[in-house]
């Protein structure tokens, strides 16, 4: 064997070792959810050393785009493997990503109550079932194109629940959704009738939010992203928001723009920097133990006189 044949074997070998030594699990689950009326699919990426740990990890809720599902970020974003490699170069913390899968886009819509589901069963069930910290400096959210539509209304909307939020080509178009856009023919728009119901968009867009949150005292950190030739001009939209909320939080709202549409490449390109933005924000695993402590003095002040 050549030297040059023996560095490859070594190197072949190094990098399958650090795979393994920082390799995350991503496994696939549901629960019953009263609200939607059905079982609400999820999946899970748990960091390494999540299962002989002692620790409870900062969470990040990271949504899909319109008609996609749980395992979109999985199968065509390359969730695990950024995941693995971020955390493996110290940019972000170890953390519990939650990928929920919806039917509507992330809203209380005419086909089912997403916005409701999700804030009311699914972020109550994976504090219960996972070892998650249940505290805002703990919990992140993000998504892409209905996605980043669905976080932006949430952040805007409760910014006491979200430390820091990604927002991939979000789909908020104001005052309404490019003809092209599926927003005109998903159920979650479409009345009884079969028409786009123009007046709930608005009502759910962030513009409805906004007024209030630039009145509270919390500020969600933002990631936007776009691609230079998405077809919805998302990069447009995206300004505008950067624009609406860089008087109030300028150091903590930025804009990523990459070569492309509104494709997978570009979410791909997108993700490191997104998931490296709201990893600075969000706190580190703590021992089991110290989340006890602090939940019993948390106890002690809401029964104090």
């Amino acid at each position: 064997m050549t030297i040059r044949h023996t560095l490859a074997a070594l190197l072949s070998l190094a990098l399958l070792w650090m795979g393994k030594l920082q390799a995350g699990e991503v496994t696939y689950h549901r629960f019953a959810s009263e609200v939607l009326g059905r079982d609400y699919p999820y999946a899970l990426y748990l960091p390494e050393g999540y299962h002989e740990s002692e620790q409870a990890y900062p969470v990040l809720y990271l949504l899909h785009g319109s008609f996609g599902s749980e395992r979109d970020w999985v199968e065509s974003g390359g969730l695990r493997q950024t995941a693995d490699r971020l955390i493996r170069e110290g940019r972000m913390p170890p953390m519990v990503i939650v990928m929920p899968g919806s039917e509507s886009w992330w809203i209380d819509g005419h086909n089912e109550a997403a916005r409701t589901a999700f804030l009311d069963e699914l972020m109550p069930y994976i504090e219960q079932a996972w070892r998650v910290v249940p505290q805002r400096e703990w919990r992140a959210i993000g998504g892409l194109s209905a996605g980043g539509y669905g976080t932006l209304n949430f952040i805007l909307e409760r910014p006491e629940l979200f430390a820091a939020a990604a927002a991939l080509s979000p789909a908020s178009y104001h005052p309404l959704p490019p003809r092209r856009s599926t927003a005109w023919r998903h159920p979650a728009f479409l009345d009884a009738a079969g028409r786009f119901d123009e007046a709930l968009w608005q009502r759910s867009n962030y513009t409805a939010y906004l007024t209030d949150y630039l009145e509270r005292e919390e500020v969600v950190p933002l990631y936007l992203s776009a691609g230079h030739r998405d077809p919805y001009n998302a990069e447009h939209h995206a300004r505008v928001v950067r624009q609406a909320l860089l008087p109030y939080q300028p150091e903590l709202v930025t804009m990523e723009v990459l070569n492309g549409g509104h494709t997978w490449r570009v979410w791909r390109a997108s993700l490191p920097n997104a998931l490296t933005w709201v990893g600075r924000f969000l706190q580190g695993p703590v021992p089991l133990e110290t989340l006890a402590e602090s939940r019993v003095a948390e106890e002690k002040v809401a029964e104090a006189p």
